[in-house]
């Protein structure tokens, strides 16, 4: 038998489920959102020229030689001599090492150090690859 006093109830289970959906939806594709603006820049003046410093470059053979520009080391000589010979230069110039792969780590890095402690600050070792 059917109720007039009976007063329906509206369930909104189903309406706040899928309004939850599509709250987390917006929530992760907004920051993906990208907002492009074109800008024109202002022109710069060329008048100043930066000079490029010079690179330093450092050889190691496997025999343990150290070569910088046409001097030539042992490794035990080269601490004193290098201190010496690079007070002549910048040390914000960038100095590069390639070492022979047959030397031992600790060997590459007494002349890494070496070179730390005249100064330098920008050292690389240069790798074939």
């Amino acid at each position: 038998m059917f109720d007039w006093e009976e007063k329906p109830e509206l369930n909104i289970t189903p309406l706040v489920d899928v309004m939850l959906v599509l709250l987390a939806i917006l929530m992760v594709t907004t920051p993906a959102l990208i907002y492009e603006e074109l800008i024109e820049l202002p022109k710069g003046s060329k008048t100043k020229v930066l000079q490029k410093s010079s690179s330093i470059e450092i050889r190691i053979d496997k025999n343990k030689k150290v070569y910088f520009k046409k001097d030539t080391f042992s490794l035990g000589e080269f601490p004193d001599n290098f201190v010496l010979i690079s007070s002549g230069y910048d040390k914000n110039s960038p100095v590069y090492i390639r070492a022979d792969r047959s030397l031992s780590y600790g060997d590459v890095m007494f002349v890494l150090k070496t070179v730390k402690e005249a100064g330098f600050t920008k050292v690389s070792l240069v790798t074939d690859g």
